[in-house]
């Protein structure tokens, strides 16, 4: 995972309101495994920006891999 790469959570976070399937933005890598994650709404205004482990998110893919090389 990179910075400024979309996620989407594969499980919900409950202190922080968020339902596995969301989708966010890596916005900085914290430490070896956790990405810190924003979540906007269809505005671009944030509602939630949290630390999460890499293992609690997956990669959105938006082109098949031939067409995005």
């Amino acid at each position: 995972m990179k910075t400024l790469e979309v996620v989407a959570l594969t499980n919900d976070v409950p202190e922080k309101h968020l339902r596995r399937g969301q989708a966010g933005t890596i916005v900085e890598m914290l430490t070896t495994g956790v990405v810190e994650v924003e979540f906007s709404d269809l505005d671009g205004n944030p509602y939630a920006i949290c630390a999460i482990p890499e293992s609690n998110l997956m990669v959105s893919h938006h082109l098949p891999d031939a067409i995005a090389a």
